[in-house]
């Protein structure tokens, strides 16, 4: 009988796709794949790293599992990940309840490390941060109409609060040839949207080809038949390139969509963040980009609390969402990460502070956004179809200004067309109203 093998990823995309290449891996090797990781003989935690309130959801999670261990429900428990690689040292003495510890390394041959856990007890493996495969086979955990599309890996720009680049190791981008092959598998499995991710999908191609490829690297995924939509997650404001934008502008696939993690406004804590900019000139960048970009819609990420994020800084950073007025924002408080440059920096905030900051910008957000959905009332929108609300007793889906995972959704009702829309099609929907922030409307036409 096979040895069951269950997983559970945490954290971003980009840590999923890792899971799912791992998990083929395994397949592949003869090892029997389950759902349930409460069935599995060995129960995997692909974890994330990179803030404390990930880390400590990964932590509770092999703590459960731990606990099924115990009963003697599963076999074996190991964890993976951005946590795992992180604290190669640290995390089996705190999580004794594992028998393995592998670095992202390991994901070249899990099989290799699984069979020794099986056999020897226990094992914990840190190969070559660059021994990640960024292609392959894969067991999509998303629907089948859309796929995360992993373009690069690592990253090279050395932000002080962000641990990314010692945990992934530096920016390494795959060919466009790897990449448009696994967009055509993905298209033939049924893929109508890719999300193209890494920790910074702009940078993609400048280790290879001495230049931002992004823009070319669309152009190309535009020819693939079947897909329809193809959005991009992860920007950084200094590598938007006039390409990229005339890209966005003129191919109908490319969904006028850019989720640009500015992170801050004020010049002094930009600095201190190991970032460039200030409001003047990113204002100006979204200016340029709303301009060339006719119908696009602006995502970003902002940290509240930075150290030395004076009164003032903040009082910028709220002129600047109420100026600019995202379509969609996130704002996190500044997690104190060991290792990091801005771990040591003096002015560190307390945390009640801190989220009393994170608190208004939400609250602005909210407001903003409640206003810009008025606008779509009365208007048709495609709709990629998603689910059914059992509750709500109406279908839901999304339109090009919503990502997966991180966005909201459309909810509606089939109105007088009576027709059922299909999971994984477009459908039409007319909007008549907004509730908290989602759209709502109407079936117009499959």
């Amino acid at each position: 009988m096979p040895v069951r093998v269950g997983m559970i990823s945490l954290g971003c995309a980009k840590n999923q796709v890792d899971g799912e290449l791992l998990m083929a891996k395994l397949k592949a090797a003869g090892f029997e794949l389950v759902d349930d990781v409460a069935m599995a003989d060995v129960a995997i935690v692909n974890t994330c790293g990179f803030i404390a309130s990930a880390k400590k959801e990964s932590i509770d999670e092999i703590l459960e599992l731990g606990l099924l261990k115990k009963e003697g429900r599963i076999k074996k428990l190991v964890a993976t990940g951005c946590l795992s690689e992180r604290y190669q040292e640290e995390i089996r003495k705190e999580l004794p309840e594992l028998d393995g510890v592998l670095g992202i390394g390991a994901n070249e041959d899990p099989a290799k490390y699984i069979r020794e856990i099986l056999e020897r007890g226990s094992v914990e493996a840190f190969p070559e941060k660059d021994r990640l495969p960024l292609s392959g086979g894969r067991e999509l955990t998303t629907p089948s109409w859309f796929a995360y599309l992993k373009i690069a890996e690592g990253c090279d720009n050395r932000c002080s609060y962000c641990a990314i680049p010692f945990i992934r190791g530096g920016y390494r981008s795959r060919t466009m040839e790897s990449i448009e092959g696994e967009a055509l598998a993905l298209a033939e499995n049924g893929a109508k949207e890719l999300v193209l991710i890494a920790q910074d999908t702009t940078r993609y191609g400048i280790d290879l080809y001495g230049e931002y490829s992004l823009g070319k690297l669309l152009r190309r995924l535009c020819r693939i038949d079947g897909i329809q939509w193809i959005r991009v997650l992860y920007c950084y404001p200094d590598a938007i390139t006039d390409e990229l934008l005339d890209v966005m502008a003129q191919e109908e696939k490319v969904v006028p969509y850019i989720d640009l993690p500015l992170q801050h406004c004020s010049e002094k804590v930009l600095q201190d963040m190991n970032r460039r900019g200030s409001r003047a000139s990113l204002t100006a960048l979204l200016e340029k980009i709303r301009a060339r970009v006719p119908g696009v819609i602006l995502r970003t990420t902002l940290i509240a609390g930075f150290p030395g994020e004076r009164t003032e800084d903040f009082e910028e950073l709220a002129e600047f969402v109420k100026e600019v007025r995202f379509d969609r924002l996130g704002c996190f408080t500044y997690s104190q990460e060991e290792g990091t440059p801005a771990a040591d920096l003096p002015g560190q905030i307390d945390e009640e502070e801190k989220e009393r900051r994170a608190e208004i910008i939400g609250e602005m957000q909210m407001d903003i956004a409640e206003e810009k959905a008025q606008h779509y009332i009365g208007q048709r929108l495609q709709v990629l179809v998603e689910g059914f609300d059992r509750y709500a007793e109406c279908w839901f889906g999304r339109s090009y200004m919503d990502a997966p995972d991180v966005d909201g959704r459309i909810f509606f009702t089939l109105g007088e067309t009576g027709k059922r829309p299909v999971l994984g099609q477009f459908a039409q929907v007319e909007i008549k109203d907004c509730l908290d922030g989602d759209l709502t409307g109407v079936l117009v036409d499959r």
